[in-house]
């Protein structure tokens, strides 16, 4: 395993390389989540596609787990997200096309590089994509209330608001049940939510315009991550397969699903 910094404008990401045949896979993970929280969390397993032999590519977005970031919304909107994805693509896999797994924001961030820079990208996996479009607005003012919360009160009392909701129903019933502390710098939490809010993704006729084979894995039963998006996108997506995740199996056979999509 090899560690690294990449210096962008305003950002410093921490990125990992698991060594192993290309073409190169790369793993973007969610709002609030890091590399560490992915892997405390246990819900989400990648080695399935490590062990499939393939070269792994993991980071921290701006601001999250060990990448650093300022105090900017304009930061933490998609198509910037999508920016520090090319950037980090140029640094350690330049000029290859790459096959890429996005949850929840990376999912955002993975379609907005993919309608920039079509030609960096093999094989797209999207698992829970968040919401969009019609059901953007409510997620939104969610954000927004939790970025008002985390400034007035805190990180903790954030925290203790996320616990009281519980686990999604389908996490609790595989015995995933701790609910994932945010990874983020308090001092930049409510900039980064604030940022959430004011993003979407790309418009459906820009999203069409995307050829790539992709597989699309939601989870039933989360409002936060409706199964409607993968639904919507499944019908502007050609060249797309629709899985919905809705048992403990679904989730922990993921990996092994993505490893099978990406051979």
């Amino acid at each position: 395993m090899v560690e690294g910094m990449l210096e962008l404008d305003g950002a410093a990401l921490s990125y990992e390389v698991a060594d192993g045949d290309r073409p190169t896979v790369v793993q973007l993970h969610g709002l609030s989540s890091s590399r560490a929280s992915e892997a405390a969390s246990g819900f989400f397993d990648w080695s399935p596609v490590r062990e499939a032999g393939r070269r792994l590519v993991r980071y921290d977005a701006r601001g999250h787990g060990r990448s650093s970031g300022r105090p900017e919304v304009d930061d933490w909107a998609w198509p910037m997200l999508a920016g520090d994805l090319l950037a980090l693509l140029d640094a350690v896999a330049p000029g290859e096309a790459v096959d890429a797994i996005g949850v929840s924001m990376g999912v955002g961030t993975l379609l907005h590089a993919a309608t920039l820079q079509p030609e960096r990208f093999r094989r797209l996996v999207l698992v829970i994509p968040p919401t969009a479009w019609a059901t953007r607005a409510a997620q939104a003012d969610g954000y927004r209330q939790a970025a008002a919360l985390a400034e007035e009160q805190g990180l903790d009392a954030l925290v203790r608001t996320m616990t009281a909701f519980g686990a999604l129903p389908l996490l609790e019933a595989g015995g995933w049940t701790t609910v994932p502390r945010p990874d983020i710098d308090p001092a930049l939490l409510p900039t980064v939510f604030r940022g959430a809010a004011a993003t979407d993704l790309p418009s459906p006729d820009a999203i069409t315009g995307i050829r790539h084979p992709v597989l699309l894995r939601p989870w039933a039963g989360d409002p936060g991550h409706p199964v409607s998006t993968a639904e919507l996108l499944h019908e502007q997506l050609p060249g797309s397969v629709l899985e919905v995740m809705s048992t403990p199996d679904d989730l922990r056979g993921l990996g092994a699903r993505i490893a099978d999509f990406l051979r």
